[in-house]
């Protein structure tokens, strides 16, 4: 049988080693930066959306509207980022047909209030084909638009987002076919890759 002296002897010993090994640091390996400090691939601060109308019928309207976003804050919450849009119309209930082509770009950027809301201010510029009732004639324009707004964005898993944003315009150029300061309400699909 261990004398007490002797086994409260090795019991000391025995903690006071554990008790530096917790404290052990290897000088030779080096210093991991914390997670914050890591600097964000470009997969983690890109992001692509858009939106996609397709109407067929009497009336054939086909939209394609990609946008791509960049991620300004390391959460996400302020990001902006630019669009193309082009939408091809053809109205058959006319003879003849009336067929045309809307294009333009988009400069935008959101703050996400929170992980679904988010706030939504853009500026667009949309070239339309207009007609000139004086003349009898139509004449392509370019009509400016800043639109104000905000959005719900659903996850649907992995990096897609089911989005709706309900906008205004609040330059209101007389040349706009959207008159009266309605909203424009949008819906899309958003991957982030």
């Amino acid at each position: 049988m261990m004398p007490w002296r002797t086994g409260l002897l090795i019991a000391g010993l025995g903690l006071w080693s554990w008790t530096f090994a917790q404290d052990y640091v290897d000088t030779t390996a080096t210093p991991r930066k914390p997670a914050q400090d890591q600097p964000r691939t470009l997969k983690e601060r890109i992001w692509f959306g858009g939106g996609l109308g397709l109407a067929f019928g009497s009336v054939t309207n086909i939209a394609v509207e990609p946008m791509v976003g960049y991620k300004i804050t390391r959460n996400g919450k302020l990001s902006a980022g630019l669009g193309i849009s082009y939408q091809y119309f053809r109205d058959n209930r006319f003879a003849p047909a009336f067929e045309t082509s809307v294009y333009g770009g988009r400069l935008f950027t959101r703050y996400r209030i929170i992980d679904q809301l988010f706030a939504h201010v853009e500026y667009s510029q949309m070239n339309f084909e207009l007609y000139e009732v004086y003349q009898d004639r139509f004449f392509r324009r370019w009509v400016p638009f800043l639109l104000v707004g905000g959005g719900y964005s659903a996850h649907l898993g992995g990096g897609t987002y089911l989005t709706a944003t309900v906008l205004f315009d609040v330059i209101q150029d007389p040349y706009s076919p959207y008159a009266g300061g309605e909203p424009w309400i949008g819906a899309g699909v958003g991957f982030g890759f």
